[in-house]
């Protein structure tokens, strides 16, 4: 039996948050949401069946190799709230039966080959932020698994302020990253609300898209190069800005979620370090006004590096409960915009001149900065909400323009159909906060009383709203991956020739199966 209270939920103990008096109430009589049972303090883990002559080759591969308890469990799932409800009930069946801590690419090259060799599966492991069940690898027909912990590549390798790029290995975390750039005078400008935890590794492999997507762009248009080490050899892509050569390869591995091989190494494009920022908070009578606001700046200029609409319900409930600004009924939007002082002022004027032409009301800076302050604060009253006796998730889409209030509507009515027959009815809240040219992402999150099963009562609610993304012609992922949560949908969207096609570059790089099975692949 092994101590959960290190995995059961997110960041650092010192900035967990507690619920106010007044919001228990409020979800209590709202929501009819009553205190859980209480959480387990130890989990089981699976008995390990990874006999000593598979340890002793996979320690002759890389000497870091642990089988602890506590080692086991640390990667024994990611941060989604199925993942969370799991441990707090004593349950860790992903578990793997050991942990290696490779320090480079050669020792992944030799993990590989051992398992390989020993019909062990892989599990890449970068800071665990995992919504989408993408760290629950298929043990069956295997001799274990081993979870490939990639911490140790935390080597930033080269950087050339002439191309402004940067090549680093694939375990370093975010904010190590802005850190050592920084020292430099660049940024990369990603910043998800995983910033904290997350991998530039694990960016790379799910497609992650940053807060400031709508001025840096998604991580994978910031890869020019990589490395990566599969079971049948390395691979290094990207010897130039473009090319012509054929398919671009890299994107083989972007977006792969380690199925395909293990990125231990990329060069990314990297910005100067902005010497001001400023972000500012606009009201919109609706939602509708809103998104056709910021359609208009998107599509006409000019573009802010941060760009989100929240819809009423959103909105109202972030006013009450302290983490948002009061939109009179309507819809908040937070426009921010970095560069030099002159830029900023700039194309700062220019939107609001634009924005007040199309409905919308300045409501000054402080709602921005209350945005950026909190950014990454969420997945810590998420937690709080689990130990009130609430359900609290997240699921996110993207679809063009003209698609964006059918699916909204509809994804939206199937979470609170599929909640309120199941006897608690929700509170769904929607967020823009990704937007293109021809289209944009909807962010959505579902608060709810927990039912004696939450696991089941979330599957049929997710299932319900995935089934509504397909229908109305949207991707069942803008950004947080497939893993094995969206495999059906995934399969659904590609069809049987792209799953065929995925299938044969799996059997290309990966001909044992070793590499994350269970995830991605239909």
């Amino acid at each position: 039996m092994t101590d959960l209270s290190p995995v059961a939920r997110w960041g650092d103990p010192a900035d967990a948050v507690t619920l106010p008096p007044g919001v228990r109430d409020l979800l209590g009589a709202a929501l009819g949401v009553r205190p859980p049972r209480p959480a387990a303090a130890t989990a089981r883990l699976p008995r390990p069946t990874l006999g000593a002559p598979v340890l002793e080759a996979l320690r002759a591969a890389c000497p870091r190799v642990e089988t602890g308890d506590a080692d086991r469990l640390a990667h024994a799932a990611g941060k989604s709230t199925v993942d969370l409800l799991r441990l707090r009930g004593g349950e860790a069946p992903g578990a793997p039966d050991a942990v290696a801590r490779p320090g480079g690419h050669d020792e992944v090259v030799a993990l590989l080959a051992a398992c390989a060799a020993h019909h062990v599966a892989v599990v890449p492991f970068g800071g665990g932020t995992s919504v989408v069940g993408g760290l629950a690898a298929g043990r069956e027909g295997f001799a274990g698994v081993l979870a490939l912990d990639l911490a140790g590549l935390d080597r930033l390798v080269r950087l050339d302020p002439v191309s402004r790029t940067a090549t680093f290995e694939a375990g370093v975390r975010a904010p190590r990253a802005e850190q050592l750039l920084a020292a430099e005078g660049f940024t990369l400008g990603h910043f998800p609300q995983s910033f904290e935890y997350a991998s530039l590794g694990g960016f790379a492999a799910t497609r992650s898209s940053g807060q400031a997507s709508a001025g840096h762009g998604r991580f994978d248009r910031m890869v020019v190069g990589l490395r990566a080490a599969t079971p049948v050899g390395p691979l290094e892509l990207g010897r130039a800005p473009e090319s012509a050569a054929g398919p671009d390869l890299r994107q083989l591995l972007l977006g792969s979620e380690g199925v395909f091989g293990v990125i231990t190494e990329l060069t990314l494009r990297l910005r100067p370090a902005p010497a001001a920022r400023r972000y500012a908070g606009w009201a919109f009578a609706s939602f509708a006004a809103g998104t056709r606001a910021l359609r208009t700046l998107t599509q006409d200029g000019p573009l802010p590096t941060v760009l989100r609409l929240s819809d009423e319900t959103e909105t109202a409930i972030n006013a009450t409960t302290g983490g948002g600004a009061d939109a009179g009924g309507g819809c908040l939007a937070v426009v921010g915009f970095e560069g030099t002082e002159a830029d900023v002022a700039t194309r700062g004027e220019a939107a609001a001149r634009r924005l007040t032409e199309l409905g919308g009301t300045p409501l000054g800076e402080a709602p921005g900065e209350q945005w950026r302050a909190g950014r990454f604060r969420a997945p810590y009253l998420r937690d709080a909400l689990l130990d009130a006796g609430a359900l609290a998730e997240t699921l996110e889409t993207a679809t063009f323009w003209d698609r964006l209030p059918e699916t909204y509507a509809a994804v939206r009515d199937a979470l609170t159909g599929a909640l309120s027959a199941a006897g608690t009815p929700p509170l769904v809240l929607c967020h823009i906060s990704h937007v293109y040219e021809t289209g944009a992402s909807l962010y959505f999150t579902v608060v709810a009383a927990q039912a004696p099963d939450p696991v089941a009562q979330w599957g049929a609610a997710k299932a319900a709203a995935g089934d509504a993304i397909a229908a109305t012609g949207a991707t069942i992922t803008h950004h947080h991956g497939v893993g094995r949560d969206h495999k059906p949908w995934y399969a659904r969207e590609i069809g049987p020739v792209g799953v065929a096609a995925l299938r044969g570059v799996k059997d290309s790089l990966d001909p044992y199966g070793i590499l994350n099975p269970g995830i991605l692949l239909p």
